[in-house]
């Protein structure tokens, strides 16, 4: 067996996309901070840690079927660690099985610090998923990307925090989760070819190339109007609308986007990371922007 760096294993786990799962959960904990004087912080740090395991160990879950069905190829795109060799199917099988059973131990301590709820929405999550590559092969992909890494961290994180779900949180689900399932739709958009191959559906399968650049291109820009609408509601405070300062790095990859109508797969290579990039950086500035309307509360 070919002995493997820490790198290699870092490598496998693509920690590129962690910002998909951990920013959700970033963000609820800055808007507790902003509307609850009384959180757990504890809590809420153990449950941001809990979800990077429990994405890590979907990423190679994902990466052992999607390589078992053939959908990843030598002349797919992203991570090779099983296509070029790197790591052997069982290896990763195995590596996954262990960051699941890591997560849901970290998943069972926090229910005990917790309540019976937070066991249903880990049910959920993991059920997410353990079947999110049967149902990505079927057209449900995004649905569930917006549900595990959108709606149930951050309703979650809110209960574990607050020991009470926030509902407020979903209006904060959207921008976050939208931006979120641009990761993966682009991933699917430029993919579609070996997809298709493979015998597989998604969604920008069905709608086509050009339609799913324009869904991108709405996912990426839509938080920012939603948020802006939001903070006018009085739903969040103005100070949200500081994530207006992403928005250049948003239009850029619009623009990436658009390279695909002359250029075809290969001008969006690379979005799935910019997309994670953007991710990122928005999640950051909207967290920051209710620690900012916390303290001057």
């Amino acid at each position: 067996m070919q002995k493997h760096t820490f790198k290699d294993w870092l490598t496998a786990v693509r920690p590129w996309s962690f910002p998909a799962s951990a920013m959700p959960v970033a963000v609820t904990l800055g808007y507790l901070f902003s509307a609850h004087a009384d959180m757990d912080w504890t809590n809420g740090v153990w449950a941001l840690l809990n979800i990077i395991v429990f994405h890590a160990a979907g990423n190679t879950w994902s990466d052992y079927f999607d390589f078992r069905k053939r959908v990843d190829a030598d002349d797919t795109f992203g991570v090779r660690t099983l296509t070029s060799g790197q790591f052997t199917p069982k290896e990763i099988l195995a590596l996954s099985l262990s960051l699941l059973a890591a997560a849901l131990a970290g998943g069972i301590g926090l229910l005990l610090r917790t309540g019976l709820p937070l066991l249903y929405i880990g049910l959920a999550g993991a059920a997410c998923s353990v079947f999110y590559p049967f149902l990505k092969y079927h057209a449900l992909g995004d649905f569930v990307i917006f549900a595990a890494y959108a709606l149930l961290p951050m309703l979650g994180t809110s209960y574990v925090c607050i020991s009470d779900f926030d509902w407020t949180v979903l209006y904060l689900s959207v921008p976050v989760g939208l931006i979120t399932v641009a990761i993966l739709h682009c991933n699917n958009t430029r993919d579609m070819d070996t997809d298709r191959r493979a015998d597989i559906s998604t969604i920008a399968m069905r709608l086509g190339g050009r339609v799913s650049v324009w869904l991108y291109c709405i996912e990426i820009l839509l938080p920012y109007v939603w948020l802006a609408v939001c903070a006018a509601a009085g739903l969040f405070p103005l100070w949200t609308l500081l994530v207006w300062l992403t928005v250049i790095p948003a239009i850029m990859n619009v623009r990436m986007a658009a390279g695909y109508f002359s250029d075809g797969p290969s001008a969006i290579a690379s979005l799935d990371e910019a997309t994670a990039k953007l991710q990122l950086l928005f999640s950051l500035v909207l967290t920051l922007s209710f620690v900012i309307a916390g303290l001057l509360s």
